[in-house]
C-alpha cells in the first residue's frame, strides 16, 4: 500500500512538474513577442544615422515637412536661435550686421523676447552701425532700423529719425540719379570721384523700400515721391519698371559677376520687396500682380533659378536677402503664392540638414551653428565669399532667412 501511494504520489509531481514547465514556456515566449515588437517599434521611431553626415553632424531623419504647423514654427525659431548665438559671437556693426538685425526683428515679431529687443537698444545699438560705402549698405542698415520700429510698437522714434538721416545724406550725395537714362539708386553719386565701379543694380534700390517704409513712419510726401519716381520715372525719364521689367514676371538687366555690374543679382527676386512696398504704400494692385507674377516665375524650377526638389539657389549667395524677398511677396499675396512656405521651409531644411546628408560642402556646421554662405550643396555658386561658414556675412543671411520664415509661420498660425 505504502508503495502504491509513493507511486501515485510521484505521479502528482510529475503531472505539476510539466505544468510548471508549461506555465514558464509561456511566460519566456510572451516575454520575447513583447522583447520583439519594442525592437520593432524602437527601429521605426528611432532616426537613422547617415554616416554620410559623421564630418558635418547628425542628419534629421523627422523633417519639419512631416510635422504639424505648430511644430514646425517651434522648431524654426530653435534654429533660428541656434544661428543667431553665432551671429552675435561674430557680429560686426555695419551691412552685414543689418542684415542680421533684419531677422531678429522678425524673430522679436513672432515670439517678444524681451532679450532681442535688449540687443538691438543697448548692446548692439542699430543707430551705431556705420554706413559703409555702397548705398545699399545703408539700406540695409535702415530697413534694419525700421523694422524694428515697426514691431517693437511704433514708438522707438530714434529707429525712425536715424534711418531718416542716413536717407537724406545719401540723396544729398546725389546717389539718386537719372544719368543712365532711367531713374535709379546708385552705389555712389555719378559726380564723386572714387577708385571704384559707378553701377545702379537692385541691391542699390532696396533704398526705395526705405522711402516706402519712412512714408509709412512720418507720412512725408517726400518719401512717397521718391518711390514714385524710382519705379515710374517722370515725364523725361523712366523708372525701373519700365526699364527692367518684361512682363508676365521676368525682368531683365545688364549681366555681369554677382553683383558687381550684374543689375539683377537675385534675378527676379530682387524687386520682390520693392514692389510689395509700394504695394503697402499705394493700394495700388499692379504691383501685387507685378510681384506675385515674379516670385511664382523665380520659384518655378523650369526657370533655372533654384532646385527642383530643396528649392535654393542654385548659383548666387546672399540668401537671407533672397528668402525675405520671396516671403515679402508671399506676405501680400498669399491666396497667388500659397506653395510659397513649404518650399521655404524645404530650403532651410535642407540647408540645417546638409542637404540630408548628401552635401559636398559643409552648408550647416553643427558644433557651432554656422552656416555656410552659398546653399548650393555642391558648390560653384558665385558672391561674396561663399565658400564661408559662420562668417558675420554668412551668419547674418541666414539669421534673416530663418527669422523672417518665423515671422510667417506665426502669421500664417494667427489665421488659422
Amino acid at each position: 500500500m505504502m508503495k502504491q501511494k509513493s507511486l501515485k504520489t510521484h505521479g502528482a509531481r510529475k503531472s505539476d512538474e510539466k505544468a510548471t514547465i508549461h506555465s514558464s514556456l509561456v511566460i519566456v515566449v510572451s516575454i520575447g513577442v513583447l522583447a520583439l515588437v519594442a525592437i520593432i517599434y524602437i527601429l521605426f521611431r528611432s532616426p537613422r544615422i547617415d554616416s554620410k553626415s559623421e564630418s558635418m553632424g547628425p542628419v534629421q531623419i523627422e523633417t519639419p515637412t512631416a510635422l504639424k504647423p505648430k511644430a514646425i514654427f517651434d522648431e524654426t525659431v530653435r534654429r533660428a536661435y541656434a544661428i543667431d548665438a553665432e551671429f552675435h559671437r561674430v557680429y560686426t556693426a555695419g551691412w552685414e550686421g543689418a542684415n542680421g538685425a533684419i531677422g531678429e526683428a522678425h524673430l522679436y515679431a513672432a515670439t517678444g523676447n524681451a532679450n532681442l529687443l535688449n540687443s538691438v537698444m543697448n548692446l548692439r545699438p542699430l543707430t551705431n552701425m556705420e554706413n559703409g560705402t555702397w548705398v545699399d549698405d545703408r539700406a540695409w542698415i535702415c530697413l534694419a532700423e525700421l523694422y524694428w520700429w515697426q514691431f517693437s510698437g511704433r514708438k522707438n522714434r530714434i529707429w525712425v529719425e536715424d534711418a531718416k538721416k542716413r536717407y537724406d545724406e545719401a540723396k544729398e550725395e546725389g546717389r539718386l540719379s537719372n544719368h543712365e537714362g532711367f531713374w535709379s539708386w546708385y552705389n555712389y553719386s555719378p559726380k564723386q570721384k572714387v577708385d571704384d565701379i559707378i553701377i545702379t543694380n537692385s541691391n542699390m534700390n532696396q533704398m526705395v523700400t526705405v522711402a516706402c517704409m519712412l512714408y509709412d513712419a512720418t507720412r512725408e510726401e517726400r518719401f512717397y515721391k521718391d518711390a514714385i519716381l524710382v519705379w515710374e520715372g517722370d515725364s523725361k525719364y523712366p523708372g525701373i519698371e519700365k526699364t527692367f521689367y518684361r512682363g508676365e514676371g521676368e525682368w531683365m538687366g545688364k549681366q555681369g559677376r554677382a553683383a558687381f555690374g550684374k543689375q539683377l543679382p537675385w534675378d527676379d527676386a530682387s524687386y520682390c520687396s520693392v514692389g510689395a512696398a509700394m504695394y503697402r504704400m499705394t493700394g495700388n494692385a499692379k504691383f501685387k500682380k507685378i510681384v506675385a507674377a515674379s516670385a511664382n516665375r523665380i520659384m518655378d524650377p523650369l526657370n533655372g533659378w533654384i532646385d527642383s526638389q530643396d528649392y535654393y539657389q542654385l548659383r548666387m549667395d546672399g540668401n537671407g536677402a533672397f528668402v525675405h524677398f520671396v516671403l515679402d511677396a508671399y506676405m501680400i499675396a498669399p491666396e497667388l503664392l500659397p506653395e510659397i512656405p513649404e518650399k521655404t521651409e524645404k530650403m532651410l531644411e535642407h540647408v540645417w540638414t546638409n542637404h540630408h546628408g548628401e552635401a559636398s560642402v559643409t552648408l550647416h556646421r553643427f558644433s557651432d551653428d554656422g552656416i555656410r554662405n552659398g546653399w548650393n550643396p555642391f558648390g560653384g555658386e558665385e558672391g561674396y565669399n561663399v565658400n564661408e561658414v559662420g562668417t558675420v556675412h554668412a551668419q547674418s543671411q541666414a539669421m534673416r532667412a530663418f527669422g523672417v520664415f518665423a515671422y510667417v509661420l506665426h502669421e500664417k498660425l494667427k489665421k488659422e
